[in-house]
């Protein structure tokens, strides 16, 4: 898929979000994330950062961090996140239209969306799927390279399996199940193990610690 189709797949994802962030109440906001301590609103301002943040600011912000990403995620959060849930809402719509991209890595923005998607919605018990083309594109992605994620060192030595789209990677123990769970997963994010099957979630287990 090329850049173009790619930046496609991002705007959709940021529209299905926009949808979804539009129906919420404030208490809502406040709901811890699956990336705790975060809280949705604070998911929704990173993601707004990481569609607002070029290359050269990106680099600038992890030298002044210390490349300590923890503290370059704070330091991006506290631009983002405004005074109010209101505020985060609007400097996330403000970036939906941008086509920037830290390392002008396309994929792994469209990451960053499909996941805190997963991040805000698990947790409040409302389904928000993304689409199928955004979900393989990901799943490529995370298999192939370890950027913001230790994504590949997880699926090292695995096969890995898409129950519900042709998906399958790697040799070793089998991991199967639907692909957005095996992304999530891919991710850091426990909460999908019990959904996957096969000799391989074991390991999988063992690896996320």
């Amino acid at each position: 898929m090329d850049t173009t189709q790619l930046w496609s797949l991002v705007r959709a994802e940021r529209e299905t979000l926009c949808e979804f962030l539009g129906n919420l109440d404030q208490s809502h906001w406040q709901q811890e994330s699956l990336c705790p301590p975060w809280t949705v609103r604070h998911i929704v301002a990173h993601i707004a950062a990481a569609g607002s943040t070029a290359t050269g600011a990106w680099l600038a912000n992890m030298l002044r961090s210390g490349f300590n990403t923890d503290r370059h995620n704070a330091r991006l959060l506290e631009k983002f996140l405004g005074d109010s849930p209101d505020q985060t809402f609007d400097n996330f719509q403000n970036s939906c239209g941008n086509s920037i991209a830290a390392l002008n890595s396309v994929p792994a923005l469209l990451g960053e969306v499909v996941v805190h998607s997963q991040d805000i919605a698990v947790p409040l018990g409302i389904t928000l799927q993304p689409g199928a083309e955004s979900i393989r594109e990901v799943a490529e992605f995370f298999v192939s390279d370890n950027f913001a994620v230790n994504s590949k060192t997880l699926a090292k030595g695995l096969k890995i399996v898409a129950v519900d789209q042709e998906f399958a990677v790697g040799t070793g123990p089998e991991v199967r199940g639907k692909l957005l769970d095996i992304v999530m997963v891919l991710a850091g994010r426990r909460h999908g193990l019990p959904q996957l099957e096969g000799d391989g979630v074991q390991e999988l287990q063992r690896r996320l610690g």
